[in-house]
């Protein structure tokens, strides 16, 4: 027989992997891509976005508050806490211009690309 411990606050997330807890879209649009990614619970100040060559990755960290008190035993604990990260590859993107908001523990990012340039070249045969 498990605990009850075992069976109520590690079972469950036993097999869940790390990536599910940022469920994200990413789709395009015209010339920009559109990440739209799920963080309820987490506060804009808890939410970092870097991008460096084509990379982007986005991090939520949300610290455990302890609360020491003898009258409130938990007998479940299901909201997370600790540090997320994604990272996805996206090519020629336009860093200067990357537009980001959160609203309703929803992360909305707009990564416009480079503009592509005509490298097309025609070759004479000989």
């Amino acid at each position: 027989m498990l605990p009850r411990k075992f069976y109520f606050n590690d079972f469950d997330h036993f097999f869940e992997e790390e990536g599910t807890k940022m469920k994200c879209d990413i789709y395009q649009k015209e010339n920009t891509y559109h990440v739209e990614m799920d963080l309820p619970g987490f506060s804009k100040n808890e939410i970092r976005i870097e991008c460096n060559k084509g990379n982007l990755v986005i991090t939520a960290e949300k610290e455990e508050q302890e609360e020491n008190t003898e009258d409130k035993k938990y007998i479940r604990r299901e909201r997370v806490y600790g540090k997320y990260s994604r990272s996805f590859y996206l090519g020629d993107i336009n860093e200067e211009e990357i537009e980001a908001e959160y609203t309703d523990g929803t992360l909305h990012i707009r990564i416009p690309k480079l503009k592509e340039e005509n490298t097309k070249k025609q070759i004479n045969i000989k």
